[in-house]
């Protein structure tokens, strides 16, 4: 049920939109539910159905569009703005899908006398722990001598607001030009210690308890009696990245600060599906970073999330109200600030550009555990698409809903500076979402 919201000033009153809605819904309340769901009696007004059991300690809101008749089903704090935490990667979706085409650029390359000229695009494939991608790799392996221009990027390695204490963490992998491995370090233990790329051997001890990373260098420890698989970020930058390709290449690459004076040639890649959907699933940040710079590549010199996200606030998402404060493609930043409303209106959108079958095949399932796994997908019944969002305090669902009737609803369901457990807050969406299902 609509529960435990606000009860404070900055609440505003649900907005009927639809009336047969309402009756549908009061009638369900007499019905079972989803599982363990108590049936509740019909509320006189929506307010205080809304509004049982008071959680003024919390920042609720909420938005249910139907994408057919555009009608507003139900709204809460609709217009206010929310951390919005990974639901930001909706967003980045749709940059990345109206920017990139079915393969990403992998490569800006030029030929001049016997060098090859290269500098990134910012793809995130190339030997990347899951795709392996190895299109751009192949291509310089042929190459006689090979030149590296680095300063195409224009940002820093982290994004604004990001918690600096997360360097070792593999959610927190720095950002770059030229990308390689995920931009981690994977180590290994059962019988021996495996690490990929083996680059940084030379730099790993094995000591101590704990597994980590220096804070200023790439000098990484495991702990003596470590025995699993973990990634922690290693420091980029260009030396590094000239190194790794050495490394990869066998044979020299030489960093310049010019590139020539003439319009470079795209190498293309990887497939964007398959990294729109893993970013989704996983709630991979570093995907989304890297994809908010992808993007900016086919529109600028620079690579850079600014110039990309200018364009598509500019040019594509200029129509709908409360502009946020994006600052990042991931939603690490708690300086990211979204409507309800807004990212209802991105849902919208990218139903109209995304055929359906296929974008409900790049949405997660979820229920009242989370993000159903993918290996779990084909057994799970469930009737909800959507992109979580979560850190301390923040949780947020953001998607798509199939009604018994068949009906598809966007939906932006958000709460903010809670204290108490995650799974409530969860449950408590669950329950919401079951309800709107069964009724409309």
């Amino acid at each position: 049920m609509l529960n435990r919201l606000h009860k404070n000033n900055h609440a505003v009153d649900i907005q009927i939109f639809k009336p047969l809605f309402w009756i549908g819904l009061a009638i369900s309340f007499f019905l079972t539910g989803c599982g363990g769901t108590k049936a509740l009696p019909a509320a006189s007004t929506t307010s205080k159905l809304l509004k049982q059991n008071n959680t003024s300690a919390y920042f609720t809101g909420l938005l249910v569009v139907d994408l057919k008749t555009k009608d507003t089903l139900a709204s809460l704090n609709a217009k206010r703005f929310f951390i919005p935490a990974s639901t930001v990667k909706i967003v980045t979706l749709y940059a990345a899908n109206h920017l990139l085409k079915d393969s990403l650029p992998s490569l800006f390359y030029a030929h001049k006398n016997d060098t090859t000229y290269i500098k990134g695009t910012g793809d995130p494939s190339w030997q990347h722990p899951y795709f392996k991608d190895q299109t751009a790799l192949e291509f310089l392996k042929n190459q006689k001598n090979i030149s590296l221009y680095p300063h195409n990027y224009k940002d820093d390695a982290f994004g604004p607001g990001w918690a600096w204490e997360d360097y070792p963490y593999a959610f927190s992998a720095e950002r770059s030009g030229i990308c390689l491995y995920g931009n981690v370090v994977n180590f290994t233990k059962k019988d021996t210690l495996s690490i990929s790329p083996d680059f940084f051997r030379k730099n790993t001890t094995t000591k101590g308890q704990v597994t980590t990373r220096e804070r200023h260098a790439n000098s990484f420890t495991i702990a003596s009696n470590f025995k699993d698989t973990i990634a922690i970020p290693f420091m980029t930058g260009n030396k590094v990245v000239k190194n790794l390709l050495e490394a990869e290449l066998q044979k020299t690459v030489t960093l310049v600060n010019r590139f020539p004076e003439v319009v470079p040639k795209m190498l293309l890649g990887h497939s964007t599906d398959s990294i729109y959907r893993r970013m989704l699933y996983k709630s991979d940040n570093f995907l989304a970073e890297q994809l908010m710079l992808t993007a900016s590549a086919t529109l600028s010199d620079s690579l850079s999330f600014k110039i990309a996200k200018k364009h598509v606030l500019d040019n594509y998402l200029n129509t709908l109200k409360q502009t946020p404060r994006w600052v990042d493609g991931s939603g690490l930043s708690r300086y990211n600030l979204f409507t309800p409303e807004f990212l209802v209106g991105v849902l919208s959108q990218l139903w109209i550009t995304i055929p359906q079958q296929r974008l409900l095949h790049l949405f997660p399932k979820w229920d009242a555990n989370g993000t159903v796994p993918l290996e779990k997908e084909v057994e799970n019944p469930s009737f909800i698409y959507g992109k979580s969002g979560s850190m301390g305090g923040v949780y947020n669902l953001c998607g798509y809903l199939k009604t018994k009737s068949g009906r598809y609803l966007a939906f932006s369901f958000m709460n903010n500076h809670f204290q108490q457990p995650s799974a409530d807050i969860r449950k408590r969406m669950f329950e919401t979402l079951c309800r709107i299902r069964d009724a409309y």
